[in-house]
């Protein structure tokens, strides 16, 4: 085993409560196993240690870190939203979370930890090819920077509706905060304050989650049965929000997001042991689900149901977060509205914050700039900024509208990605290349009958399952032929070898 530090050993521990454990331990150990961890190898940061990205931390700190950055306002707002369809929210919530949002996180972490620490689009050249490397540089940074926009513009209004500041002003205040977290090293700021934030963010889903309790006990709340005929589609303007594909879209976070595939590898650069990934990639979007989970059972009975909720978000002014304000105040009274201001302001800033550092440093990977002084990550940070600042001046809704689809199709890559990475080791993809079937369905599908005004053509359903339908099929046989191409090569490759080798002898 590699020489570690006592320090790091004590480090590798599991950050979780055995009674959490339970919810990886099935499947998240069976996508360990798979996957291949293997503590003997050093981790990026112990073997790239600069002591500005690449920085040893213990588990708990990872996974806290990790949690905070991929959640935000994502188990919250989408949880609600997803709400309006009704009960199937759970379904996908619960299913997408353990066998397809989780194993995404998972490799998308752990194959960052394999290529010391490297950002998505690198990673996804590597197995997909540069045509996929060149895209994905593009696609990600662009995601990011309209993720860390959208995350300053929500706060900024509503800190703006809170104090009676302008919003201006509250706009230039989180974008300098952007930017000292964004040149600072990771554990100066990051490191010691996001730990706090995200125990935050769960304590407020837990007790959430216990008033729901406590006030079904009582009788005060009525929990809605589930039933055959509740796994319909409730939301109040059906035809425009088809319940296939659009809830797949909708709940991103908390079942399935390619944006966290983004945030994954700040921290494989500072994971100690590779089998800390079970719990910090893995483990942290299991976290993330039982949050979505709680604020979609939330939102749903508050309002005395599916229909309810409809009818209360059709009011002028009655947005996610007004949601969560009036949720969390009553049933938690004036804690439940200190934690609904760190819900709706606080976290998402730290999620904003995080999405610019992930675009420096897929810059940096790009144009392969050591990031190891501040004048070289000012050079990037900068104009980055600026380009954040000119979009934040755009309609929050125009920038949010897309957010989600940009989302899922980023995922669908990494998934296949993942897939390719199977193969090319002699391993079953089917845990990935499913998945990634199954997102490309939706996400084709999605282009085909979503809306014009969300980015979709609003063909008829039939013919977008159609399409879409043959999307997938399409992308499976081009996955399976190229798997079939690298192992002839590979192939031909060691006979090649095994000739030179008898020709020698």
């Amino acid at each position: 085993m590699t020489n570690f530090t006592k320090k790091h050993k004590n480090d590798y521990i599991s950050p979780l409560p055995h009674g959490f454990n339970s919810w990886i331990f099935l499947y998240g150990k069976f996508t360990e196993y798979f996957f291949g961890a293997d503590d003997s190898q050093p981790t990026p940061a112990i073997a790239s240690a600069d002591q500005i990205d690449y920085i040893p931390m213990p588990a708990w700190k990872t996974f806290t870190i990790e949690f905070l950055n991929i959640a935000g306002l994502g188990p919250i707002f989408g949880a609600i939203l997803g709400a309006m369809y009704g009960p199937m929210a759970y379904l996908w919530i619960v299913l997408g979370c353990i066998f397809i949002g989780a194993v995404h996180d998972y490799f998308s972490g752990m194959l960052s930890v394999r290529n010391n620490g490297a950002s998505i689009p690198e990673i996804v050249g590597k197995y997909l090819g540069n045509g996929f490397r060149q895209f994905l540089r593009i696609f990600s940074l662009l995601l990011l920077i309209f993720v860390g926009v959208a995350f300053v513009t929500g706060p900024a209004e509503l800190l703006s509706s809170f104090t009676g500041g302008g919003m201006t002003m509250w706009l230039y205040a989180i974008f300098a905060y952007y930017l000292i977290a964004t040149l600072l090293p990771i554990n100066k700021i990051i490191g010691k304050i996001y730990p706090v934030f995200g125990l935050a963010l769960l304590i407020m889903a837990l007790l959430i989650g216990g008033a729901i309790i406590i006030y079904g006990i009582s009788g005060q709340l009525v929990l809605k049965e589930l039933s055959l005929s509740s796994f319909s589609n409730f939301h109040h303007h059906p035809t425009e929000n088809i319940l296939f594909p659009m809830l797949f879209i909708v709940i991103s976070c908390g079942a399935l997001s390619g944006f966290h595939s983004t945030q994954a590898p700040m921290m494989a650069r500072c994971i100690t042991h590779e089998k800390q990934g079970r719990y910090v990639f893995y483990g942290a979007m299991i976290a993330e689900g039982i949050v979505a989970l709680i604020w979609a059972t939330a939102a749903m009975n508050y309002f005395g149901g599916a229909e309810g909720l409809n009818a209360t978000l059709q009011t002028s002014g009655h947005t996610p977060a007004w949601v969560v304000n009036e949720i969390s105040t009553g049933w938690l009274g004036k804690a439940g509205a200190v934690l609904a201001i760190i819900g709706v302001v606080v976290c998402p800033i730290t999620t904003g914050d995080t999405a610019f550092r992930s675009a420096r440093l897929t810059i940096a990977d790009v144009f392969k700039m050591k990031q190891t002084t501040t004048t070289k990550r000012l050079i990037i940070s900068i104009p980055l900024f600026l380009v954040g600042f000119l979009l934040s001046q755009l309609d929050f809704a125009t920038i949010w509208k897309y957010l989600g689809l940009s989302n899922q199709i980023l995922a669908v890559i990494v998934l296949w990605t993942g897939a390719m990475y199977l193969a090319k080791n002699n391993k079953s993809h089917w845990m990935l290349s499913l998945p990634a079937l199954f997102m490309t369905i939706i996400c084709v599908s999605y282009l085909m009958v979503a809306p014009i005004k969300t980015g979709g053509l609003f063909l008829s359903p039939e013919t977008g399952y159609l399409i879409g339908g043959s999307a997938g099929i399409a992308a499976m046989i081009w996955f399976l032929a190229t798997i079939k191409h690298i192992k002839k090569e590979i192939r031909q490759q060691n006979i090649n070898q095994q000739i030179t080798n008898n020709f020698k002898n």
